[in-house]
């Protein structure tokens, strides 16, 4: 039974958070939107652990799904990092400063950026195209996602500045907008890098909030050298290029590491 430990714990995190947020904001919508999104983790991990191949896809399907077009279209809440910033300057405890606290924050510390690899939307997407591993090593493009973050925040900052009217209506705008820039931008760097996670490596802003985080995460990929033989499979078939057979939390790309298991699944000689 100890394969089954790590999706009990997340199980019961994101369980924990559903009935806490439940009984403290007394609004039973947190304690179904939060354990939805934890059966459905807990149910992909399970199927990872009995090798199902589509594991990882069904949880990006289910979380990523649910939150692009039924909190997103459909309760026209804006989910993005605008979002957050919104909620942030009004002070209200709501919504995408919820997720945001969970998922991008401190939530990081115990499952890293785990919700790069199962639960992001345009990830999601993302991971549809052809280029599942990157035909080159990474280019030295990561600053621009620190440009995206600034600009996300000065925008929602000049619409409170400039005391804009029907903010809600604006934010839920600019989701739909944010969204068709992002899919258009992750597409786009996909096919010109040969990459499909190119978007995540070098544009988008909320991994600012994850990387931080991840660094001390509970969860993540270990390599026993006693039965490593060196054979490099593992970085070659990383979408994140992450050098999973050095454990120090300093190895190269560490924090990058979005726990899809493409290792896990490809090392010859079960290493990882």
């Amino acid at each position: 039974m100890k394969k089954y430990i790590i999706p009990a714990i997340l199980f019961a995190v994101f369980e924990a958070v559903a009935v806490i947020l439940w009984l403290t904001k007394d609004n039973i919508f947190y304690l179904f939107n939060f354990s939805y999104i934890g059966i459905s983790i807990t149910v992909g991990v399970i199927l990872f652990i009995k090798k199902y191949k589509y594991a990882r896809r069904i949880v990006q399907l289910l979380v990523g799904g649910y939150m692009l077009i039924y909190l997103g279209f459909i309760k026209g809440e804006n989910m993005q990092i605008e979002g957050f910033w919104y909620y942030l300057f009004t002070g209200v405890f709501e919504a995408a400063t919820i997720h945001y606290a969970v998922a991008k924050i401190f939530g990081p510390l115990i499952f890293g950026r785990g919700w790069c690899g199962y639960a992001c939307w345009t990830a999601m997407v993302l991971d549809f195209l052809p280029y599942k591993t990157p035909a080159s090593p990474r280019k030295k493009l990561g600053w621009i996602r620190y440009v995206t973050f600034a600009a996300s925040l000065v925008f929602v900052a000049a619409l409170f500045l400039s005391g804009a009217g029907n903010i809600e209506r604006i934010m839920f705008r600019a989701f739909l907008i944010g969204n068709v820039v992002y899919y258009t931008a992750g597409i786009a760097l996909a096919f010109a890098f040969r990459d499909n996670r190119a978007f995540c490596k070098y544009i988008c802003p909320v991994t600012v909030f994850l990387k931080p985080a991840s660094y001390f995460s509970l969860i993540r990929i270990k390599c026993d050298k006693e039965k490593c033989v060196s054979c490099g499979k593992c970085s070659r078939v990383c979408p994140m290029d992450v050098d999973v057979t050095d454990n120090s939390r300093k190895r190269k790309n560490g924090t990058e590491c979005i726990l899809c298991m493409e290792c896990v699944k490809n090392c010859p000689k079960d290493a990882l």
